[in-house]
């Protein structure tokens, strides 16, 4: 009866993981997939990857397009990562606070979402010229402080993939070979810097870090050009007693 029950555990966790699999391939698929293509991308039999599909359908986890463009996740999964943001924000509020409170400036939160930067939270600066960001506003990944943060934290091919399929202000390919090179300055200093690069009169600097469930956020502080410089120092040693915190918070991976 032991030996039963444990065939089942194992057969009930490979289930998971194959159903994980699935939802990871769909996720970099956004144009939806068929089940052969699933199949193919996962590595399972067309049959396995049907009776998977027809569970998730039913939990809502995964659609199909109506207008014919294959299985695409469903909106089951944006509740769930609806919960994890505000997870994320709770837990950083007081990082974030703490840092405007040293430095005098605006701090930012940001997740990566569909190839681009959007912010989750703010803490405003102390300052009457400080620079503002509404919640829920997008970001390029390429020309941001917090955007190329989350580049250089992740593998170089799933970073050019997204550098290459950005649309926004698309970068040449020399423009992406120089900025793949700052990408490994960024892991070595682990802060990345935006100077006037993507809103004139503006610079900033961010960290990049994964929370428990692999998503990549930044936490950065943009400032007006014109005192960035001279507040540099102060601000980097703001940032690195927060990725300290935040180390803590999300042990998986700063």
């Amino acid at each position: 009866m032991a030996e039963e029950n444990d065939k089942k555990d194992r057969s009930g966790i490979q289930v998971i993981a194959r159903a994980a699999e699935i939802l990871r391939a769909l996720k970099e698929a956004r144009s939806g997939l068929s089940l052969g293509q699933i199949a193919t991308r996962v590595d399972l039999p067309r049959s396995t990857v049907q009776r998977i599909i027809g569970a998730l359908v039913t939990e809502r986890f995964v659609i199909q397009d109506p207008k014919g463009g294959g299985i695409r996740l469903g909106p089951e999964l944006g509740a769930f990562a609806e919960a994890a943001n505000f997870n994320v924000v709770e837990r950083c509020r007081a990082i974030l606070t703490e840092v405007t409170q040293e430095t005098g400036e605006t701090t930012d939160l940001a997740v990566l979402r569909n190839g681009a930067m959007i912010f989750l939270d703010q803490v405003p600066g102390l300052h009457r010229l400080r620079t503002v960001s509404s919640v829920g506003e997008v970001f390029p990944l390429t020309t941001t402080a917090n955007g190329r943060a989350c580049l250089a934290l992740m593998p170089e091919d799933e970073a050019k993939r997204l550098i290459l399929q950005e649309k926004t202000g698309a970068l040449s390919e020399k423009e992406t070979a120089e900025l793949l090179e700052r990408l490994d300055e960024i892991r070595q200093t682990g802060f990345a810097h935006d100077r006037d690069e993507h809103t004139a009169g503006i610079s900033a600097i961010g960290f990049a870090f994964r929370d428990l469930s692999g998503n990549y956020h930044a936490i950065s502080v943009p400032v007006p050009s014109l005192r960035f410089a001279k507040l540099q120092d102060r601000l980097e040693n703001a940032l690195k007693k927060a990725r300290e915190r935040v180390a803590t918070e999300f042990s998986n991976g700063v």
